[in-house]
């Protein structure tokens, strides 16, 4: 699977150049060291700007609000995650399997910024119609994860149906454990099981 461009702050948008393409890191870095702090009050936008050097006007051409900013963190997130699992890979021969341990991980990951996790979770909460196309990368970046795991070029429509399942509760899971509402080993428990659908979908299998 390919890893969905970040080089644009929405779909459709030109390419960056490389300068903008520095100047676009440099903010959502400075975002993420903002929520990570202190969650999603901490993160100003005048705060941001200052962080990463650029103009406060410049950095509302990039992102025209906070939600736009830390839905689009979300998705730079996942795509570090998504590199750091494709150079270590899960190791399972089932695919079900292979899922629920990177998810876990990606879900590990987050649990280690539980405020940098909080103020991305909230923004997906928050968003809008406006902020449609970010919302969209991160559900395409999320897709790309899991295929990847399933090791999976050429879906049939119901395992697409089975994985934006497994993305519904992934998420879930994730708004549930940051609100105290759910263990780690439940979040697991749940992860592990919602998986099963790739084996249910599996053509080979039926």
């Amino acid at each position: 699977m390919t890893a969905p461009d970040a080089r644009s702050s929405a779909q459709g948008a030109p390419a960056l150049t490389e300068r903008q393409e520095a100047r676009r890191r440099r903010i959502l870095h400075a975002s993420a060291q903002l929520a990570a702090r202190g969650g999603f009050d901490a993160v100003q936008m005048r705060e941001v700007a200052e962080d990463s050097q650029v103009a406060l006007g410049t950095l509302y051409r990039y992102f025209p609000s906070k939600v736009h900013l830390l839905v689009a963190t979300m998705q730079d997130q996942l795509q570090h995650m998504h590199t750091t699992v494709r150079k270590r890979p899960p190791s399972s021969d089932s695919p079900a399997e292979r899922v629920a341990e990177t998810l876990m991980r990606a879900f590990r990951a987050l649990q280690r910024e539980p405020h940098l996790a909080d103020a991305m979770v909230r923004a997906l909460t928050f968003a809008d119609r406006s902020v449609s196309p970010e919302v969209d990368q991160v559900s395409r970046q999320t897709t790309a994860i899991i295929l990847d795991a399933m090791e999976l070029d050429d879906p049939t429509p119901a395992q697409l149906s089975a994985v934006r399942v497994i993305e519904h509760t992934w998420h879930s899971a994730l708004i549930t454990w940051l609100s105290g509402r759910a263990s780690i080993a439940q979040v697991k428990i749940d992860i592990e099981t919602v998986c099963k659908l790739i084996d249910l979908t599996d053509p080979g299998r039926q």
